[in-house]
């Protein structure tokens, strides 16, 4: 069994991990921990006193905003953290991507930061492990699926992710998806393969000049199949491309294996009466949490997020309101939760697309702008409320609002649905001890942002 995430020693990881967002990374991190593994996310490369608070870990992240970035952004910014990370010593590199394989040639191009990491971790093929069972995220014969309140559906007919504004997808076989972004050779490892000879397919990939190895996971025996594939050729296949199905497949063979007992289940981290909440999701999911949370002592707070296309005065003003506004709500018992839109039909959308096209701004720097803004207004919300729990809502906004609190580390504290844990920070900060959740905007229950306020914790 792993030992204390912190003492003296500083353990050998048994796995590291890069996110190309924050909200994955942070669902990686909840997989490991509530599975008994001492784990740390890092919000960047950490000094080596930070470094040291965490020496235990059997486990290390590093978030990142890469989902969002041109492939010229990584060859650029990813070596830095990739060789950091490889420097650790574990048996097994992840870069995390979404489990509904957010990406195109340029924009979070997976193809290119598997290239990229292959010149820092050269190994005989990348294993591209997408699925998530837990998730509702099943991938059958190459092609992946995701589930939705109304059903399972093949990615390029999902009606979030067919729709995406950044990043849609019209392909669900993920191997001719990613010929768009990457020349490297690949082959698939299906569910027959799995649960016949998983170790004969690879060797048969392999002799074939494989480099990137698709592989399904549909339930508890071809997830398992899959991390025993993953773990036993891990000095061939130690760089894993994947969504956090990638550490269920590990934990379930490590298990199996005698390496991990059976963990206790985590448990609440107590109600509190308040918390404050930011979002620049435009999800239909999130629309329809902001709607419960409004009938549930929110406050919805709207964040025009036009006002990041204009004079810098404009946005300043629009934040110093928000952030009197949220301290105002937080004062008469409320819960202060801004928001930059209620889904993708909310008028506030085409005004934003209308002046992004009016300004020439790129899209992705005006992202970046939002999510950044929302972060400083939460930043101030919570110094001048004093409440101690927050969640961020949206995956690109979850890091650049992240980047605006100081905090430098996150562990995994209380579960709500899978990926968007309740955890608590770390750092030289007014923000240290802050529980906080960072949820993916097409993901969690309707009452997501109540069940936080009330602890998280199963049910």
């Amino acid at each position: 069994m792993p030992g204390p995430l912190q003492k003296t020693a500083t353990a050998t990881p048994w796995v590291t991990w890069y996110g190309d967002d924050f909200t994955g990374s942070a669902a990686v991190m909840e997989v490991l921990a509530f599975a008994g593994v001492p784990t740390v996310l890092f919000t960047g490369i950490p000094s080596e006193a930070v470094r040291a608070r965490f020496g235990g870990a059997r486990a290390i992240g590093i978030a990142s905003t890469a989902r969002s970035k041109s492939p010229d952004w990584m060859v650029e910014n990813l070596p830095e953290p990739l060789e950091w990370l490889h420097a650790q010593g574990a048996p097994v590199l992840h870069y995390k991507i979404c489990s509904t394989f957010d990406s195109a040639p340029d924009v979070g191009s997976i193809g290119a930061a598997t290239e990229v990491a292959l010149g820092i971790r050269p190994v005989s093929a990348v294993p591209m492990l997408t699925a998530a069972p837990q998730m509702r995220r099943y991938q059958a014969f190459g092609h992946l699926f995701a589930g939705t309140p109304e059903g399972v559906f093949r990615l390029d007919r999902h009606p979030v992710m067919s729709r995406h504004p950044v990043t849609p997808m019209d392909e669900a076989d993920l191997l001719r998806h990613i010929t768009r972004q990457t020349d490297l050779p690949s082959a698939l490892i299906d569910l027959e393969m799995l649960a016949a000879d998983p170790q004969g397919a690879l060797e048969a990939a392999l002799a074939g000049g494989a480099r990137l190895l698709s592989i399904d996971s549909m339930d508890a025996a071809s997830e398992e199949a899959a991390g025993r594939l993953i773990w036993e050729n891990r000095d061939r296949l130690g760089f894993v491309v994947g969504s956090q199905g990638v550490e269920y497949a590990l934990v379930r063979h490590w298990i199996a294996a005698g390496m991990l007992g059976a963990a206790a289940p985590a448990g609440s981290a107590g109600k509190v009466g308040a918390i404050a909440a930011v979002s620049g999701s435009v999800s239909p999911i999130t629309a329809q949490q902001l709607a419960h949370a409004g009938a549930d002592g929110f406050a919805l707070l709207h964040f025009p997020a036009t006002c990041v296309c204009g004079a810098p005065g404009e946005q300043e003003a629009q934040i110093e309101r928000l952030v009197a506004e949220g301290a105002g709500a937080a004062a008469r018992g409320l819960s202060p939760l801004v928001h930059s839109a209620s889904g993708p039909d909310d008028p506030a959308v085409g005004a934003f697309r209308r002046a992004l096209s009016e300004n020439a701004l790129d899209a992705g720097e005006a992202n970046a702008r939002i999510g950044t803004a929302l972060g400083r207004i939460l930043d101030g919300i919570l110094r001048a409320s004093g409440l101690k729990r927050a969640v961020i809502s949206g995956g690109d906004t979850s890091g650049y609002g992240m980047a605006q609190l100081g905090l430098e580390a996150l562990v995994a504290l209380a579960p709500t649905i899978p990926g968007a844990s309740i955890c608590t920070g770390h750092g030289e900060s007014f923000h240290d001890g802050l529980e906080i959740a960072l949820k993916g905007g097409q993901m969690g229950s309707e009452d997501f942002f109540s069940w936080v306020r009330a602890g998280g914790g199963p049910r």
